[in-house]
């Protein structure tokens, strides 16, 4: 008896954890774009003060760009989305790993930098596709 107390009374459903509206790529994006202009900052500053704040900064930002994309990956798309779009989850391998070591933590070049917005782009193009959708 106490159970049927406790148990819902409606069943709700969505594709992500909670109703649209709450995940966007312009998080990873924003940070991606911090990471960038870090990269150039420093090209442009000998300073080695400068140049050491600036790889602490853009590898918090670089963590947070992975964050960003891991979120969305792991909890906003679904199987129907990666059906659809076969070739999302190796979109988003690649853009995590040029948020990483292999780019945005492992150097300092803005055309790395903005190859992990290239990925950002085309992750944002496929999720606001999926939203129309939906």
């Amino acid at each position: 008896m106490f159970a049927r107390l406790l148990a819902p009374r409606t069943t709700v459903s969505a594709h992500c954890d909670l109703p649209c509206g709450v995940y966007d790529p312009a998080q990873a994006r924003i940070e991606a774009e911090s990471v960038k202009a870090i990269c150039e900052k420093y090209q442009s500053n000998e300073d080695p003060v400068f140049r050491t704040r600036a790889l602490i900064i853009k590898e918090q930002r670089s963590e947070l760009v992975k964050h960003h994309l891991w979120v969305l990956w792991t909890d906003y798309f679904k199987p129907p989305h990666f059906e659809k779009y076969p070739h999302l989850h190796q979109l988003f391998n690649e853009a995590t790993k040029l948020a990483g070591a292999a780019g945005g933590k492992g150097t300092v070049d803005p055309a790395e930098a903005q190859k992990l917005l290239d990925k950002i782009a085309e992750i944002d193009t496929i999720f606001w596709e999926t939203k129309k959708a939906a």
